[in-house]
């Protein structure tokens, strides 16, 4: 009985062991999954959940630095034909507060809302006032006369005479903040009267970032993920349209990319990440370039624009699909936005015409050669979660001048893409609680796994080798004994047998 009970703990020990290894295995082959599912849950935007309220309102403040150029030999340029000479002032420092609001939630997994953007001035970053005086070409003109050049001749003569009239001429003198944020300007006066209705602009002064400071009108619909963590972040509608109605192919129409904040989660090497940009039209892809750490020794992947994502319908065919109104088409390294810009003609670039045709960057003077450093879009991501642990989004604003000889204002104007300013927004990084969250999410699961595995795997196989041992030396020490008793009972049976004889001996000798 004693025998049994304890072959029963044995048989036990190696029950217990096997199901360390089972587990072990499970931890193996599952743990991976089961985490990933635990951040989905938490990632996805659910109502009153941690990552709904950093993204509603997030807590950083972006910061947007902007670099003017201003024109120091207007006259002689217009009268001599000299180069324009530019003088880049700045960086002009604005800290921003971002907010979505009007949030609703709707039934098919989306959410809406509208954002809210506030630029506060911040002097001591910056390196210059608001109040600086600067002289730039005159967009709205320039615009106009530009659209002009294949109207009637008579149009064009007219439109001299108003110019003449109202003192209109192409480079106008204006503070940086009424650049920025807004000046009156007397063709947009005059359109506002006699325009149409249908075709009026929707402001009544003119400046780069007019409007931009307060609650955005267009409505933004995202995915929420908690249906599919794959289409997180990712639009779904914009102002109600699924599609872009500028371009040429439904591919390059779509709108389904992220703000640029947030990105679906598991980020390899080999994704691409789509970023949609009102003022830019269409969505930006972005490539991995390399690993990198941020603050707090959280790491992350760089995505960056690809050479050609502005490049030359020459280099690159597939952005044929850009050029609706071509060829000719953008030279390379700009990109068209005038569709989408009331037919103005602005052209965007990278700062200092970076991954351009440098001959737009030597056809004025003043702009120094364009340096990946301080030139390159980029946005660090954390592969996991998808969430933007740093970014700089740069980008220049370049006006397409046309010389309109019948409009004597700009009838020595030579054709040229004209500068007028650059931009960088965005984080430098998130605060110390979002990313010590991040540390935990990402490096404590892998530890946990190793550190489980092992120890699963060793205390079973330990236990199972040793509850194995166990049982063999005990059925090896039963059948020794076993086999002992055998013999002594078979010895003593000859002894007995000896003994009967020798009795049986002695008995016959007495009768005898």
């Amino acid at each position: 009985m004693f025998l049994g009970r304890r072959n029963f703990k044995l048989w036990f020990v190696i029950a217990f062991a096997l199901s360390l290894l089972v587990l072990g295995a499970l931890v193996t082959f599952g743990f991976t999954a089961f985490i990933r599912t635990i951040i989905d849950h938490q990632v996805a935007l659910r109502v009153g959940g941690q990552s709904f309220g950093w993204w509603s309102r997030p807590p950083v403040e972006p910061i947007i630095r902007i670099f003017v150029y201003n024109v120091t030999n207007a006259d002689e340029f217009l009268n001599n034909g000299t180069k324009p000479i530019l003088d880049e002032l700045g960086p002009y420092v604005y800290v921003q507060t971002w907010e979505k609001v009007n949030i609703k939630e709707n039934p098919n997994g989306t959410i809406s809302y509208n954002q809210k953007r506030v630029y506060i001035f911040n002097e001591d970053l910056s390196g210059g006032l608001e109040d600086d005086v600067v002289i730039v070409p005159n967009i709205p003109m320039l615009s106009a006369t530009s659209q002009s050049k294949h109207a009637a001749r008579f149009l064009r003569l007219a439109m001299a005479s108003i110019m003449d009239i109202l003192k209109i001429k192409p480079f106008v003198e204006v503070s940086v903040g009424q650049l920025l944020w807004g000046y009156e300007d007397p063709l947009l006066k005059l359109a506002k009267d006699v325009v149409p209705k249908e075709q009026k602009l929707p402001y009544e002064e003119f400046g780069l970032m007019y409007g931009k400071n307060s609650t955005s009108k267009d409505t933004v619909t995202v995915w929420t993920g908690v249906d599919d963590i794959n289409q997180y972040g990712i639009i779904d509608k914009y102002n109600g349209r699924s599609h872009q109605t500028h371009w040429l192919s439904e591919q390059c129409n779509r709108l389904n990319g992220t703000d640029g904040s947030i990105f679906p989660p598991r980020i390899t090497k080999n994704s691409t990440l789509h970023v949609y940009e009102k003022d830019l039209c269409r969505l930006l892809p972005l490539s991995f370039e390399k690993e990198v750490t941020v603050r707090g020794g959280v790491k992350g992947y760089r995505f960056t624009p690809s050479p050609d994502v502005f490049a030359s319908v020459d280099k690159n065919p597939n952005n044929m699909c850009y050029c609706p109104a071509g060829p000719p088409c953008a030279p390379h390294g700009l990109f068209n936005v005038s569709l989408c810009q009331y037919d103005s003609p602005i052209l965007l670039s990278f700062p200092h015409f970076y991954m351009a045709d440098q001959t737009l960057r030597t056809a004025v003077e003043g702009i120094s050669p364009p340096e990946k450093d301080k030139h390159q879009l980029f946005i660090d991501v954390q592969p996991d979660m998808g969430t933007a642990l740093r970014a700089r989004a740069r980008i220049q604003i370049n006006l397409a001048v046309s010389q309109v000889v019948d409009i004597k204002q700009v009838a020595n104007f030579p054709d040229i893409v004209f500068p007028i300013l650059w931009f960088e927004e965005g984080i430098d990084s998130l605060p110390d609680e979002i990313l010590d969250l991040m540390k935990v999410a990402t490096n404590i699961p892998p530890r946990a796994k190793f550190i489980l595995t092992i120890a699963l795997f060793g205390l079973g196989g330990f236990l199972f080798v040793v509850a194995v041992i166990c049982l063999v030396r005990k059925s090896h020490r039963q059948s020794t004994l076993h086999l002992e008793g055998s013999n002594y009972l078979a010895t003593a049976s000859v002894d007995q047998a000896k003994k009967k004889a020798k009795m049986d001996n002695g008995m016959s000798s007495k009768s005898n």
